[in-house]
């Protein structure tokens, strides 16, 4: 199976029917990435399978745990190499994304990937989390973090730029739970918990879906 095949076949299984642009602008986003990788340490997995399926695979599994649409507002904390947000993007362009992300280097990769695709209706803030504040609080409909060592901590950073209706959205090994108590430190509720399988590997990983439990 070719990458374009894995890709494509992976997406579908992830209840995703990508288009061939859509798929080209991917490979152009793996290929700047591989490319930027040799000078500055954007992702430790080398190999494009494991990429396919560890990055973007992943990332794109995101989308389960809510319903894309226009105007959809989506802020990914610590964006790093730009997963899980811009394939998610790239997958429904009619969503506004905003990257932050507060190392410079990355901050700039993140931009070119933008540029190079002429992507529209996504931003990036050179910022810490914990540094925004108006007009980003309350101001998101999703939420999502991939770089969070703990789930607590995603969840204690990521509530106060949710809307009273929004979700944060996490992907996490089958092994990580939570305590009730963490839950409640961080006002949050566990809306959804899905299991799944990466396609085209063994790689488990449970989405959660929290939400705020006052406005």
């Amino acid at each position: 199976m070719t990458p374009r095949e894995q890709l494509i076949s992976g997406a579908k299984e992830l209840g995703l029917d990508l288009s061939s642009e859509q798929v080209k602008a991917l490979f152009i986003y793996l290929a700047e990435l591989e490319k930027w990788n040799q000078k500055m340490n954007l992702t430790a997995i080398r190999d494009e399978r494991d990429i396919i399926i560890k990055h973007v695979l992943d990332s794109l599994s995101y989308i389960k745990g809510f319903i894309p649409r226009p105007g959809l507002q989506l802020l990914d904390m610590g964006s790093g190499a730009g997963f899980p947000a811009i394939p998610i993007k790239i997958a429904h362009s009619e969503i506004a994304v905003t990257l932050i992300e507060s190392i410079k280097k990355k901050a700039s990769f993140l931009r070119h990937v933008i540029r190079t695709l002429k992507l529209a209706g996504i931003d990036v803030v050179d910022s810490r989390t914990e540094q925004l504040a108006e007009p980003y609080l309350a101001s998101f409909d999703v939420v999502t973090a991939r770089a969070f060592a703990e789930m607590g901590s995603a969840l204690e950073s990521g509530r106060p730029f949710l809307k009273k209706s929004g979700c944060l959205v996490l992907s996490r090994g089958p092994q990580e739970s939570l305590t009730q108590e963490v839950l409640a430190r961080a006002e949050m509720s566990v809306e959804q918990k899905l299991d799944l399988t990466l396609p085209h590997s063994d790689y488990r990983r449970v989405i959660w879906v929290f939400k705020k439990l006052h406005g």
